[in-house]
């Protein structure tokens, strides 16, 4: 008799002890009524939906939204796109009510605040003499380009009458790289100067000018 008693208070109260484990906090208060999704540590973490007066669908981190997903606001708004630490932050498009019609506003985001349309890709303007070449963004910690020129996968020292110039900025130059800091973006750079080609058999006069948009720290590879 005491087992029977014993086992059925089990199966009462494990259900209630299971869903305790597996509670899982969002510490965002306005979508903090109701969660699925996956869970880590007793937090949202993972892909999830999240609901209260707003709701939120999309990836979570140690409680808030972080990373991508979508967010509906009890007013109708609606912002698809990246966040970080539960604040909208990355690039994302948020869509409103203004004089009875949906505006739709697109770009990227900082902790809420809206920065402005996502910059353009660098663009190269004109190029004769090159192979290929990259545009890589390092950082955001300094307004800088720097130039790398290649020939062969190896650094080109066979370089004459090189000339550069430059929209805004000054001429600095580290270690073989040279280029221009304390830029004003949008910037357009050119660089000319002549060169062997990879034969070694005539010389060639590259001209290579092209625009970058995003402010940042970039490293621009060109190879003859």
């Amino acid at each position: 008799m005491k087992k029977l008693i014993l086992l059925t208070l089990v199966a009462i109260f494990m259900p209630a002890f299971l869903f305790a484990q597996e509670a899982c906090l969002v510490l965002k208060p306005q979508i903090a009524n109701r969660y699925d999704g996956e869970c880590k540590n007793g937090l949202a973490h993972g892909k999830g939906i999240a609901s209260g007066l707003d709701r939120y669908e999309g990836q979570f981190k140690k409680g808030l939204p972080n990373g991508k997903g979508t967010y509906h606001w009890a007013n109708g708004d609606v912002y698809v796109g990246e966040y970080f630490d539960g604040f909208r932050h990355g690039e994302g498009s948020f869509t409103y009510q203004s004089n009875g019609q949906d505006t739709t506003i697109s770009g990227i985001w900082e902790k809420d605040e809206y920065k402005g349309p996502k910059p353009d890709k660098p663009r190269v303007i004109y190029s004769t003499g090159v192979d290929r070449y990259s545009f890589k963004r390092n950082s955001d910690i300094k307004n800088r380009v720097l130039i790398d020129i290649y020939q062969n996968g190896i650094r080109n020292l066979g370089i004459e009458n090189f000339i550069m110039a430059s929209s805004s900025g000054y001429e600095t130059r580290l270690g073989e790289s040279v280029g221009y800091e304390n830029i004003t973006f949008p910037v357009t750079i050119k660089i000319n100067y002549t060169t062997w080609n990879k034969l070694r058999s005539s010389k060639v006069y590259v001209i290579f000018e092209f625009r970058i948009s995003e402010p940042g720290d970039w490293s621009v590879d060109v190879h003859n």
